[in-house]
């Protein structure tokens, strides 16, 4: 049976009171585990002052902080229904979220609130209140938010000697809905999904049986905490097993994302493959690519030094004491990964979506296969709809992780469902006999050759990113024929002419036609003047491009 996770996060307060949980790196803001319950205790007396009840809607629109988390964790440990809106979406879609869900308070950092603050708010929302101080920003009524004075006299009322840790006891119902999040991901429109508190839960059991962590240990936060992989894995899972977290509360550069690393000392990164792919394309891959290197690089014992110093090496650059590398949201570049195994480094990939909060997959570092999203998680089944010759079709799922569904979304819903209660993930992919999940492809995508071959952009974009000089493409079908969208790594072609660049590009094209089969061959390549746009978790958004 699954045990929930404000429960795990109660033990953790008791034991760790003092211990320092959530900071904001490189800025005068921290709260000990202790500090957090009484946080979260205080926004309980605000909610209960602004008439929320259980099961109310409150929404968080702001970039990664402490108070995100205080304020996640108090809407859920009052039985309230946590809304989380992506805080790169328009201001407009994010008003139009706010009516959609039902929100009757919204907490909102400075970056969104500088745009929202000019639409019209939904006639349900009572007040915005700020990710940075909880001040107010904006009430329906006026009178509506009580100032801090009465704030602060209705909490001691409630709390006349302090909080202590045996205070500290919060409600969690496994089968109420708990958390309603909006992702854009890389299909269009944006969908409400539905997850109880069963399913948060048994997401976080998979990451504390996969990466167990010991209590004190530090992690750097870096992924949208909005969206379900970062709110999971680098927030809920690594907190309720004691970990001390740092968030960048600023979108980071590669320099302060390595230096935060090397000072903080991670004992976990949690990203998307493009992280670390650009860092292999900016230190590795000019050290391996040498005469030297390549030629010892599979000899047994000058192979080893040469691997081990490597590993340490990159091991060194996310702060010495990573002990797990951990990446989901998109496919991983061969190569990359290909290298990151020859040297025994800490990685694994993840499959997972937003609809099953989001683990489907995983397996620990040294479990973990090539070019597979692991195995399904614990109490999660997976298999293959109407597979092929080559035991690939839809992935359907069904376990504690999926969602209850899309809110306010019959149509959706039903759509997404079987009669049988199997979920349609919308990928393609296949199972080996241990059940290691391979991931093809989206359904969406996939092209139909003209002899009725599945042909499966992803695999051919694989091996077009691997050519000389290009940084991202995109395959696209024109009336019947293949297209790569191209746009060049601008490192390598910085120099070089629009002329030049496009000459380089003619030759990849020759080489990539060598590697694919005759059916899926590219008719030709187009370079972009700027790069795909993408979605938070770094995929790029196809449906943009044609």
């Amino acid at each position: 049976m699954t045990k929930h996770y404000l429960h795990y996060l109660t033990d953790v307060m008791s034991h760790q009171w003092n211990d320092p949980a959530l900071t904001d790196y490189g800025e005068n803001h921290e709260y000990t585990f202790g500090e957090l319950a009484v946080e979260m205790l205080r926004l309980h007396v605000l909610f209960e002052q602004l008439g929320i009840k259980r099961g109310d809607k409150i929404a968080l629109a702001g970039r990664n902080c402490a108070n995100w988390a205080v304020a996640y964790l108090a809407i859920t440990s009052y039985e309230g229904v946590v809304v989380s809106i992506l805080q790169d979406f328009t201001a407009e879609d994010i008003s139009h979220l706010l009516e959609h869900s039902d929100s009757e308070l919204l907490f909102v950092g400075p970056y969104v609130w500088k745009d929202l603050q000019n639409q019209k708010m939904p006639a349900k929302l009572k007040a915005a209140l700020s990710l940075e101080d909880w001040r107010m920003l904006y009430e329906a009524e006026k009178g509506t938010v009580p100032n801090e004075k009465e704030w602060h006299a209705a909490f001691l009322s409630k709390f006349p000697r302090g909080v202590e840790p045996e205070d500290i006891h919060f409600a969690a119902d496994e089968n109420a809905l708990s958390l309603i999040n909006y992702t854009s991901g890389s299909t269009g429109s944006p969908k409400g999904v539905m997850l109880n508190g069963r399913s948060i839960s048994n997401n976080i059991e998979v990451g504390m049986k996969i990466l167990p962590v010991e209590p004190g240990q530090r992690l750097v936060s870096m992924l949208p905490l909005a969206h379900m992989f970062g709110q999971v894995c680098e927030l809920l899972y690594p907190l309720c097993s004691g970990t001390h977290i740092f968030f960048l509360t600023k979108s980071p550069t590669p320099s302060i994302l390595l230096k935060a690393m090397k000072e903080v000392q991670p004992y976990l990164v949690v990203t998307v493959p493009l992280v670390i792919e650009k860092i292999y394309k900016k230190n590795l891959d000019p050290l391996l690519s040498k005469w030297a290197i390549r030629t010892f690089w599979h000899i047994p014992v000058i192979g080893n030094i040469i691997k081990k110093r490597v590993k340490k090496g990159l091991r060194n650059a996310f702060g010495g004491k990573l002990r797990y590398f951990i990446c989901g949201g998109a496919a991983m570049n061969p190569i990359v990964e290909k290298c990151l195994m020859d040297i025994h480094f800490p990685l694994s990939i993840g499959y997972g979506m937003t609809e099953c909060g989001p683990l489907i997959g995983g397996n620990p570092p040294k479990y973990f296969k090539a070019r597979t999203g692991g195995v399904p998680v614990s109490n999660m089944d997976v298999k293959i709809d109407l597979p092929n010759e080559a035991g690939i079709g839809e992935i359907l799922v069904k376990g504690e992780n999926v969602m209850l569904g899309y809110y306010k979304n019959p149509d959706a819903t039903n759509a997404v469902f079987t009669e049988d209660g199997w979920m349609r993930t919308g990928d393609l992919g296949r199972l080996d006999r241990k059940k290691n999940i391979y991931i093809k492809g989206r359904c969406k995508t996939m092209f139909l050759g003209a002899s009725g071959q599945n042909i499966y952009p992803e695999e051919i974009e694989d091996k077009l990113n691997n050519q000389e000089a290009v940084g991202e493409s995109l395959i696209v079908e024109r009336e019947g024929k293949l297209v790569a969208l191209v746009f060049p790594d601008e490192t390598l072609t910085k120099r070089m002419t629009l002329e030049e660049i496009q000459q380089l590009m003619k030759a990849n094209l020759q080489k990539l036609n060598g590697l694919i089969p005759s059916y899926s061959k590219v008719a030709d390549i187009e370079v972009q003047d700027k790069p795909f746009e993408k979605t938070p978790k770094r995929s790029i958004k196809r449906f943009l491009y044609k």
